[in-house]
């Protein structure tokens, strides 16, 4: 017997100044990727400011959606089921990034990759977007047909894999799922 369990997706835009380039230059509503493995989002990881007032050091994240810093962001939340095996495998791997920290940066080159639709890979190096495609293709189940390090967080949302669960401001979904 094959049992499933459900990952989370969360797209989110903070309002910062990056996303705000961001999304003009992508034109997309919502430009960071996260990944829960828990649906009240207690456990969140990305690649992204490691310190929310300065955009500039980043890497891998636990993004803690609660924090100020989202109280005022839009999102859209989706659910993605998988085998137990596949999400067992991309614990394993967010349980590695999570015991070196340090060792991960964030791939702002590969953003331009994206921009111009040139892959650009570096070792240990992901944006947000890379880091979620990357991990459900490591486990075996790829959530769209491209290679990760051009997958933006618009293309996860049109995956066929996700299933839309909540969309609107973070703060109110932290509040009517509070734990």
């Amino acid at each position: 017997m094959v049992t499933e369990k459900e990952l989370y997706i969360v797209l989110t835009d903070t309002g910062t100044l990056f996303t705000r380039l961001i999304k003009q230059v992508t034109g997309a509503p919502l430009n960071h990727a996260s990944l829960a493995l828990d649906p009240r989002l207690n456990e969140v990881y990305s690649f992204g400011r490691k310190n929310v007032r300065n955009p500039f050091f980043g890497g891998f994240v636990r993004e803690n959606i609660r924090h100020p810093f989202f109280r005022q962001a839009e999102c859209a939340i989706y659910k993605c089921t998988v085998s137990t095996d596949a999400y067992l495998r991309i614990a394993r791997r967010i349980n590695e990034m999570r015991r070196s920290p340090e060792r991960y940066k964030y791939h702002l080159l590969g953003l331009f990759g994206v921009l111009f639709d040139k892959p650009i890979e570096s070792k240990d190096a992901y944006f947000c977007s890379q880091f979620v495609a990357s991990v459900f293709e490591q486990a075996g189940f790829p959530l769209v047909g491209k290679p990760a390090c051009l997958v933006t967080p618009e293309d996860l949302s049109k995956s066929p894999y996700l299933q839309l669960v909540y969309r609107g401001n973070m703060h109110d979904f932290s509040e009517q799922h509070a734990g």
